[in-house]
Formats: structure tokens, C-alpha cells, sequence
């Protein structure tokens, strides 16, 4: 899959999960929940136990895009690509990192908070600016002041998403939205209610296809 192919899913398909989980057999549980409800586009991040060993797993099904996140250095960013990894995120900003991505064709996804650090991300070179911790900041009105003078930007809000903000986010102008524990509910896992998080995933697609229209 190419990168333009890769960008073009990711915004397709509008929602990105961000896995934590304490076990990498959790996360999986969390993963297969979730893919039922038809999302097929999963970060995983550094902080699941065995993280490269579950993205090689996962890459093995050609219907899942799987990238990989918290990713702070050039060093993890090479484990994950060689993993599998078609996508790489990180909270912060590493220049290093994005240019070892784009030497390899692989898309990159930078955090940032600023304008200053957003247009940083783009000039080196990201294909998306995670914005983070995008509640922290106002929302959906800070992502909408951020698109307003940097319109050709791509911008992936995270931290604060959920279903009562994820349409706001997205007629804001975000490209998509990444989603944490509002959708990877854990203890919903540990409780034997999956079916939760099937019907969650199915909502955020909802949400993002009508805030679309």
C-alpha cells in the first residue's frame, strides 16, 4: 500500500483508535471488539505490552491498517516499520523521526499544540499533525482556529474525543479523529461486555459520516 493509499484510508475512514492495554492478549480482545463494528484503521501504541510483536500479528490480516503510536525516536519508528507498521504517531514533535519516515515512504504523524509547532510538523515534512491534548486546548474550537489561517494542514484531534464531541471536531476541519478510552474501554473488556465496544465503533462511524454530510 502506498502512502497516498495509506492517507487516503486513514481520512476515509475518519476514526483512530488509540490502543493501551495492559496485556497484548488485551488489546487484542479490545482490537477484535472493535473491528466488528466495521473500523479497520488501529494505532497501536508503546505503551501495550509487546507492541511490535502484536503490530507483525496484526499486519498478517491484509483488511486491518495497522500503524503504531507513541512513538518518540527513529529507533522504535524502524522496529515498527519492519514490524509492519504503515503509519507512525508520536505526542511530540521529532524531527529525526519524521525524516527517517519520509525517507522510507511511510506515512508520519507528529504531535503538536501551537500554531508554531503545527506548522513546524507540516514544513519537516508530516503527512498529519496529531493535535494533543486537543481538550485541553478548547476543543473543537481551538482545532477551528488552528484550520483558519492553516487551512491546507491535515489535523488529527486527540485527547478529550468522544461521541458527544467527535462531529464537532470533525466539522472543525479535523482530517479525522483519534479516539482513546471513550472507545478502548477496558473494563468493558474485563467485564465480558464487548458487544459495548462493537456498538461504540459502529456510533463513532456514524458520527463521522453524518458530521461529513
Amino acid at each position: 500500500m502506498s502512502k497516498a493509499e495509506v492517507i487516503e484510508r486513514i481520512v476515509s475512514g475518519g476514526v483512530l483508535p488509540v490502543i493501551r492495554a495492559e496485556s497484548k492478549e488485551e488489546a487484542r480482545k479490545v482490537i477484535d471488539a472493535i473491528t466488528k463494528g466495521g473500523i479497520s484503521i488501529i494505532e497501536i501504541t508503546m505503551k501495550v505490552p509487546d507492541a511490535v510483536l502484536l503490530i507483525r500479528e496484526l499486519t498478517a490480516n491484509n483488511n486491518l491498517l495497522i500503524g503504531a503510536g507513541t512513538v518518540m525516536d527513529p529507533e522504535t519508528a524502524r522496529a515498527c516499520i519492519e514490524a509492519g507498521a504503515k503509519f507512525i504517531i508520536s505526542p511530540a514533535l521529532n524531527f529525526e523521526t519524521i525524516d527517517y519516515c519520509n525517507d522510507r515512504d511511510i506515512v508520519v504523524m507528529p504531535g503538536a499544540l501551537t500554531p508554531t509547532e503545527v506548522v513546524n510538523a507540516w514544513d519537516a515534512g508530516a503527512d498529519f499533525v496529531k493535535v494533543f491534548p486537543a481538550d485541553s486546548m478548547g476543543g473543537a474550537k481551538y482545532l477551528k482556529s488552528l484550520k483558519a489561517p492553516l487551512p491546507h494542514i491535515k489535523l488529527i484531534p486527540t485527547g478529550g474525543v468522544s461521541q458527544e464531541t467527535a462531529a464537532s471536531f470533525i466539522k472543525a476541519g479535523a482530517s479525522a479523529v483519534g479516539v482513546g478510552a471513550d472507545l478502548v474501554d477496558l473494563l468493558a473488556i474485563r467485564e465480558g461486555r464487548s458487544e459495548a465496544i462493537t456498538e461504540a465503533a459502529r456510533k463513532y462511524l456514524e458520527i463521522v459520516r453524518a458530521a461529513r454530510s
